[in-house]
């Protein structure tokens, strides 16, 4: 699923409902929905022993892939696969630089750029890629077996 997808399927999603409710959520919320209000490197704390609890982690490409949401424990919250099982496309360009100079509340993202962000980690990569900080970008139109979306709804 590619960026340019995951706008395509909320375009139609939206057509059908009536109104713009779906949306991707910005980089700023979807950390803001990970971490649930707390503030260690996951949202059940900072011990890594314990991902395998909360995600799908640690497999290969010849035997591995996604799993059905929802049988690994959930954040605070009660989101579910906030880590591993798939990357997320978030709303946002991507620019490495861009939180250093950002505003402290609700930054919206960078302007422009050339590639989108994912956030949360897959069931592949490797265990810094499942801090809720951690970040990646890839080109809008780029597709991988790893990376899905999760959608934002407006309140309305």
């Amino acid at each position: 699923m590619s960026w340019n997808d995951a706008q395509e399927f909320i375009a139609r999603l939206n057509g059908r409902e009536g109104g713009n409710r779906y949306r991707l959520p910005t980089e700023a919320e979807w950390e803001y929905a990970a971490r649930a209000g707390t503030t260690t490197a996951y949202s059940f704390g900072d011990d890594e022993a314990d991902l395998g609890l909360h995600a799908w982690h640690g497999e290969d490409f010849a035997t591995g892939g996604t799993h059905p949401v929802g049988r690994k424990a959930p954040n605070p919250w009660g989101l579910h696969d906030i880590y591993g099982n798939a990357w997320e496309w978030v709303q946002d360009w991507f620019d490495p630089a861009y939180y250093a100079s950002s505003p402290a509340v609700d930054p919206s993202g960078p302007r422009q750029g050339t590639k989108r962000v994912v956030r949360g980690g897959s069931w592949h990569a490797t265990a810094t890629s499942w801090r809720t900080a951690f970040r990646r970008d890839y080109d809008s139109d780029y597709r991988g077996i790893s990376i899905g979306f999760r959608l934002l709804r407006t309140a309305g």
